[in-house]
Parts: structure tokens; C-alpha cells; sequence
């Protein structure tokens, strides 16, 4: 299960995510951080600069003013170790170095899916901002103010939706979320290098020996880095 970008009118903008699609998998993963996959920070996604060299809010290179990563404790919790972006301009270009993410495009709040979770759960999620990218949009990210409200919605329209495949969620990292239709996209934020994590809500996952089921925030959902569309 995991979020999925779906185009609803032409005059929308855009896209949300359902929890029910099946992947693409023809969007293959670019590899590590650098390059064009540069994310700014706060102020430089705003002014277009950043002010920590080349590779200023890569995991290569952190910083603490809003750059992927800036604030995570090398000695924390799974969830405190995710990559943090602050701004969808960071978010986007962490992203793309591993999948293709450029341009971003932002999705209007009140956009509505038949298919996908309306905006109860956006609200009730803590999103603040929205956007896709990558080939005809088929990658959504989200921007959230609080993460254990946006695991608790997210584990409630789980439980909702009922049945679906135990081994799919949604990337996460620390402020964002990320979803794609193409399961490549999915795998590549779960590689070591990119360093996001998977949320299941899955009650019944039981992921093979070796891969991680790390405590979520909320009871009854694990961070993982397991995933099979």
C-alpha cells in the first residue's frame, strides 16, 4: 500500500495520492547525492544560494539551516536519523538524486482524488504543502508540521482501507513523505545512500531477516526498509 499520484481535471493542478496503486517501475533510480541533486537549505531554497559549499543539505554534507538532514542526531531513533528538508525546494531536490524529480509543481489544497484520501486526512496529517514531480507527475511529496499526527492518520486510513499489500506504505522522512506510481521511485528513497524509511501500518507485515523494523511513532506501524510492490 502507499500514496499514488493521480491527475484529477485539467484546471487542478493536479495530482493526489491513493493508497491502492500498483507501480510503474520504468522510472529508474539516478544513484547517490550530488550534482544537480543538490538540496538547499531554508534560505537558500529561498534566495536561489546556500551558504555551506556545493553539496549544502545532502546527507554528504548537512547543515542546520533547513538542508536535508540538518538536524538529525547521529545517536538518535530511526525516526530521528531520517533526512529532514524543511522546504519543498529541498525536499524536491533530495529526491532527485535518486529518482527523477525536476521541476516540482505545487498541488492546491482542496484538490480532491475519488480514489485517494481527501482532505480530512491532509488536515488531520499535518500537511502544509504539496507538490509533484518526475515524469507526467507520477511522484508526490508532502510537506508535514507534525509527523506522529501525519503516522496516525496515515495508520487510520490504513485500517480503513482494509486488506491491501502488508509490504507497501509511504517514504518518510522526517518533515516529508513520498509517494510515487512507479515502484523503481519507492526503491531508490529506500537505498542506503538516500537513507528514508518506509511507514507500514500493516498489521501483518513480516518483513524477510536482514531488513529493518524499526519503531514508528505510533503503536502498531514500523519504519522499514522493506518493500515489495
Amino acid at each position: 500500500m502507499r500514496f499514488k499520484p493521480l491527475i484529477i481535471t485539467v484546471s487542478a493542478t493536479a495530482a493526489l495520492l491513493s493508497l491502492t496503486g500498483c507501480g510503474g517501475g520504468d522510472n529508474p533510480p539516478l544513484g547517490g547525492v550530488g550534482g544537480d541533486s543538490v538540496a538547499a537549505g531554508a534560505n537558500g531554497a529561498a534566495n536561489g544560494t546556500g551558504d555551506g559549499g556545493p553539496n549544502e543539505g545532502t546527507l554528504e554534507n548537512p547543515t542546520k539551516n533547513g538542508g536535508v538532514n540538518g538536524n538529525a542526531p547521529k545517536d538518535g531513533t530511526a525516526f530521528q536519523k531520517l533526512p529532514k528538508a524543511a522546504t519543498m525546494a529541498a525536499a524536491a531536490r533530495f529526491v532527485n538524486g535518486f529518482t527523477p524529480c525536476d521541476p516540482i509543481k505545487a498541488v492546491p489544497a482542496g484538490s480532491h482524488s475519488s480514489t485517494g484520501p481527501d482532505e480530512k486526512f491532509f488536515q488531520a496529517g499535518t500537511v502544509t504543502e504539496r507538490g509533484i514531480c518526475g515524469s507526467r507527475g507520477r511522484t508526490s511529496i508532502y510537506m508535514i508540521k507534525d509527523a506522529k499526527a501525519f503516522q496516525t492518520a496515515f495508520k487510520a486510513e490504513v485500517a480503513a482501507e482494509g486488506g491491501g499489500n502488508p509490504n507497501s506504505g509511504i517514504v518518510i522522512g522526517q518533515d516529508f513523505a513520498m509517494g510515487s506510481e512507479s515502484s523503481d521511485a519507492m526503491s531508490a528513497l529506500l537505498s542506503p545512500q538516500a537513507g528514508l524509511l518506509m511507514l507500514n501500518c500493516h498489521a501483518d507485515f513480516n518483513p524477510p531477516s536482514g531488513y529493518r523494523k524499526e519503531p514508528a511513532l505510533v503503536k502498531g506501524c514500523v519504519l522499514t526498509d522493506y518493500y515489495v510492490d
